[in-house]
Parts: structure tokens; sequence; C-alpha cells
């Protein structure tokens, strides 16, 4: 869990109790995505939130947004820690273009992974 100033306030998040209700699972099973490194989450206002652009529809029901696990796991295995990397994956990023984050639900989540090893490493 990262502090508030991890991220812009413009970037949308959900507390973990509506993440639950969106993924139709108990609060318990968000936790445990966060501990596994499915998803992160940070702090604002008190309130353990979720950015909200981690998910997407998939046939009417809602999903990790794909190639998000795996990106988390290539720069925590690199040394990032979770504020870096959600840094990174809502800033601009002028080898994309765009945000690391906006190109994952654009569906181009192997050129992210292939940005975030080359940082990693």
């Amino acid at each position: 869990m990262n502090d508030v100033s991890v991220l812009s306030e413009d970037v949308a998040t959900m507390p973990v109790e509506d993440v639950a209700q969106l993924l139709s699972v108990p609060v318990s099973r968000v936790h445990q995505l966060v501990r596994d490194g499915q998803i992160l989450s940070l702090r604002r206002a008190g309130v353990v939130v979720v950015p909200a652009d981690f998910f997407h529809d998939v046939d009417g029901s809602a999903a990790v947004v794909k190639g998000l696990p795996g990106t988390i796991t290539v720069l925590r295995d690199g040394g990032y820690g979770d504020g870096d990397i959600l840094r990174w994956l809502f800033d601009e990023e002028d080898s994309l273009p765009g945000a690391p984050m906006a190109a994952l639900r654009a569906g181009r989540h192997r050129e992210v992974k292939r940005r975030a090893q080359a940082m990693a490493f």
C-alpha cells in the first residue's frame, strides 16, 4: 500500500469494497489480489483504493486488464517498489506513446511488458 502522493489526483480510484463488488468476490479476495501482485493499491484520505483503470469489461463481467499482473511482476523482480510501479503505469511514457496503463487497456500488453523488462534490467 502506498501514500496518496504516489498518483495524481486525476487518476480515478475505487475503494477495495467497490472493487470486490465489481469483481463479484469477497473483500478478502481483493486483498489477496494485492498481496499476490495481481493489482496494486494505495491509500487516499485514509481509505485503501485501487486505480479504476486496472479493470475492464470482458463479456459482461469485470476483470483485471490483461498484462497488468505480468507487468507488475517484471517490475517488482527488477527491484521497483509498488509506488514506483504505480507512477510508471500512469505517467506518460515517451517510448509508447502515452501512459503504460493506457497501452495495457488498449491491448498492447506485450509492448508494455517489453518496456518494463528494459527498465528492470
